[in-house]
């Protein structure tokens, strides 16, 4: 076990100086990243977005050779942006072919287009993106599209696609300038806590320079110094607590150059990086219901961080949480869960392992999840693997909980799968 309860002096980390008993410095005022920016782009016509959708359905039989090629010249024609990207591009590669893709999904909804190119934007600052690489990065991506297309790719084509890129471009620097002024891009963090939970698990709490503004439930990104550039998403474990520390649950994933740094290299005193908080999986969207919440593995994490502040705001609802594993011991936080249920009566915990057999509940988190209920009444929170959380979700939407009652983050990339619109209750607006 490693711990440090306060960080030891380091002139390369700010607040290590800094006597404990002093206040810490606060971010900037505003927490919250701003809206969508307004766009002065005129939409595409229906003429230009099919000429945008022809051209892609041309190259996307050879879309692994484009975006290799695409990357090839931007890093030919402009070495200085070579520092953005990380050492190892496969991830990117894919990353950016489905960025594109659904940019040319919502080229003919407005909104939603501006709403995506938005959370491309700020996400972006992380990886020191200015607004002078965008035009960059569009030259060599039309100059891609041209050399696959062929002569399918016309004047015409190129017109629209030019149309197409320069609006969300602009509308991806207009958001991050505009999240500029209120966070900062990341925040440096030291680790002062790093735990061993067996199986592969370590818990990690970090202190950063400056208060981090969240909700509890919420997940951030984070670079660490082994793999520059690499970053990976982490949901926070605890509720906001008054020394600002974060606490982390992360799995060691097999060939994960990330986790594995992590769990296996990472020790007290190391600094990390921290990219803005994400996500809308809080207890502010359960309203005055019971919640059902489903837990698997690591998806524990931001579960029992909407408990810990359910616990702190005096909640007057009652909880049902399942947690569940492949086997019993990799139930790492039940012992700290079963705790709590003895310290607080509205909440009941259960457990299931689903590759083992043990006295107690026997299955997957899903098939357990259908013997107790009825859930219709319920707000239902799911985290963990994605088929175990789709799983889960189709089962209370049987069990007869509507979509709109059932959170849970994005199951792959955030930045590419976040919904772009709050799922609504239908009966707040009957027309919707």
């Amino acid at each position: 076990m490693r711990t440090a309860p306060t960080p030891p002096l380091d002139p390369a980390y700010p607040t290590a100086t800094r006597p404990s008993h002093e206040p810490r410095p606060e971010a900037p005022e505003a927490s919250e990243a701003p809206g969508p920016p307004a766009t002065d782009e005129p939409p595409l016509t229906e003429r230009e977005v099919a000429l945008v959708r022809a051209g892609l359905a041309v190259v996307e039989p050879q879309a692994g050779e484009v975006t290799v090629y695409f990357y090839a010249i931007l890093f030919a024609r402009y070495p200085e942006v070579r520092a953005l990207f990380p050492a190892d591009m496969d991830v990117q590669r894919d990353r950016l072919l489905r960025g594109l893709l659904r940019i040319i999904e919502l080229v003919d909804d407005p909104d939603n287009l501006v709403r995506f190119c938005s959370l491309l934007g700020r996400d972006h600052r992380k990886f020191g993106a200015l607004e002078g690489h965008y035009p960059a990065v569009g030259e060599c991506l039309l100059a891609a599209l041209a050399r696959y297309a062929g002569p399918d790719w016309t004047p015409e084509m190129a017109a629209a696609w030019t149309k197409a890129y320069t609006t969300a471009a602009g509308v991806m620097v207009q958001a991050a300038e505009e999240d500029s002024r209120v966070r900062p891009a990341t925040w440096r963090a030291q680790i002062v806590s790093h735990l061993p939970r067996g199986n592969g698990i370590a818990e990690i709490t970090v202190r950063p320079e400056f208060a981090y503004p969240y909700t509890a439930g919420q997940y951030l990104s984070m670079e660490t110094p082994w793999r520059p550039l690499a970053w990976r998403h982490y949901s926070v474990a605890n509720a906001p607590r008054p020394d600002h520390t974060l606490t982390f649950h992360v799995r060691a994933v097999p060939g994960g150059v990330v986790s594995n740094s992590l769990v296996y290299r990472a020790a007290v005193g190391d600094i990390v990086r921290l990219g803005p908080p994400q996500g809308a999986m809080s207890l502010d969207a359960a309203e005055d219901r019971d919640l059902v919440c489903v837990a698997g593995g690591t998806g524990l994490a931001p579960i029992r961080a909407i408990l810990e502040q359910a616990a702190h705001t005096g909640i007057r609802r009652y909880v049902d949480l399942f947690i569940g594993a492949r086997t019993a011991d990799e139930l790492y936080g039940l012992d700290d869960m079963l705790r709590m249920a003895q310290r607080h009566h509205w909440l009941s915990v259960r457990a299931a392992v689903s590759h083992q057999r043990i006295v107690g509940r026997e299955g997957t988190l899903p098939q357990v999840l259908r013997e107790f209920g009825p859930w219709d009444q319920h707000e239902a929170f799911l985290c963990g693997p994605p088929d175990m959380v789709s799983s889960a979700a189709h089962n209370l939407m049987r069990g007869g909980v509507p979509p709109f009652r059932i959170h849970h983050d994005p199951l792959d990339v955030p930045v590419l799968n976040t919904p772009l619109a709050p799922m609504r209750n239908p009966e707040e607006n009957p027309e919707l």
